[in-house]
């Protein structure tokens, strides 16, 4: 074999090298952190009761999360909004034990349109079933239950 010869066989087995490399599935460490360590999706619920409708969207609901956020949205047109939302709410998983929420993101007591976030310290490990419990609004207890499908990596 003459010395281009050999440059040649080189060059080509790099190239092949590369193309073999680039084609080869990512393996669990090279997947992003985004990607293996999703949020968890759950629904938007509803509660229309005593002219009051309150929704709940929970929206950092994952494992790795160290805090768990709930959107709330309130509305009515005839009570007033006042209740203090950390002091009014409770998470409960579903082995029965309660969780107050930390901190109320959003706006003060009053009016008649309130939208804010309910943030709770993380669960762990997640539970099969949350329920999230917001007491006197319009003067009932309003109760927005998840079950959550925890994949295999969690169990």
């Amino acid at each position: 074999m003459s010395k281009i010869e050999i440059y040649i066989f080189i060059f080509a087995l790099i190239v092949a090298g590369f193309f073999i490399l680039k084609s080869a599935p990512l393996s669990k460490e090279n997947i992003s952190n985004d990607q293996s360590s999703e949020k968890i999706e759950l629904e938007t619920k509803t509660d229309e009761q005593k002219d009051v409708t309150v929704t709940v969207t929970p929206v950092d609901i994952s494992e790795k999360s160290e805090k768990w956020k709930f959107n709330i949205s309130m509305s009515t047109h005839i009570v007033e909004l006042s209740q203090d939302m950390v002091l009014n709410s409770m998470l409960m998983d579903d082995r029965g034990k309660e969780y107050a929420a930390i901190q109320w993101e959003g706006a003060p007591p009053g009016g008649h349109h309130r939208e804010g976030a309910l943030i709770y310290n993380a669960i762990k490990p997640v539970p099969k079933s949350i329920e999230l419990r917001i007491a006197d609004v319009g003067g009932v207890i309003r109760t927005f239950k998840w079950s959550i499908n925890v994949s295999k990596e969690y169990e």
